[in-house]
């Protein structure tokens, strides 16, 4: 989907230092810092808007949570949520998937999400899908061992794509929803909506996958 520019963006997000990380490679190991108190760390690629991050952050406080996207236009307006939804546990950070081991040490952050990630549907594009194997290697990179990855999305390719990979990787499943919408109420219940998904959940399934990775590193 194309993003329309906002000219605002940029400068809203310069204003916003207390929760956009303009240089984020000098916080790496040490990320606690930018937080009110520490606690275990998530991060979102493909943050959007920010309803889910700005959602989990007001439902975990006991926990710290970073957005991450590459179009700053969605990121200005995810930062703008947190604002108004006043958390102190989530920060943004302005960039791509790819630079995330750039960014976090091994182990610093305890769970990923992936949710409704662009499904690049062309074959000559599958490099670019975020689980994609090279994707998963830097992941793998600033995780734990064991830790958890969670991945929504409406695309059925995608789904179908993921499970292949994740399996090849080595990841162990935990949970795969083909419709979560129709899931137990309880897992219903602890789901937390994108935009996105609030937006086409009654136009078809949506799919999720909660996996962990493997012990060790696949090379």
């Amino acid at each position: 989907m194309r993003i329309r520019k906002k000219k605002w963006a940029l400068p809203f997000l310069a204003d916003h230092p207390n929760l956009v990380v303009a240089a984020p490679e000098k916080y790496r190991g040490r990320w606690q810092e930018r937080f009110a108190q520490p606690a275990p760390l998530n991060i979102e690629i493909g943050s959007g808007k920010g309803a889910f991050i700005v959602e989990m952050a007001r439902r975990h406080p006991e926990q710290n949570f970073i957005g991450i996207d590459m179009e700053d236009a969605v990121l200005a307006m995810a930062v703008r949520r947190a604002l108004t939804a006043g958390v102190s546990n989530v920060q943004f950070i302005l960039t791509n998937g790819k630079a995330i081991s750039e960014y976090f040490a091994k182990g610093e952050v305890q769970q990923l999400y992936l949710n409704f990630s662009d499904p690049w549907p062309k074959k000559r594009h599958e490099k670019r899908r975020l689980t994609a194997p090279q994707f998963l290697k830097i992941y793998q990179e600033v995780l734990p061992a064991k830790a958890k990855l969670s991945f929504k999305t409406d695309n059925r390719p995608l789904f179908e794509y993921s499970l292949v990979s994740l399996n090849n990787f080595g990841l162990h499943f935990e949970r795969i929803d083909l419709d979560l919408y129709q899931a137990d109420p309880e897992i219903l219940a602890a789901n937390v909506a994108t935009e996105y998904e609030d937006k086409f959940k009654e136009k078809g399934p949506i799919y999720r996958i909660e996996a962990r990775f493997p012990d060790k590193v696949v090379d």
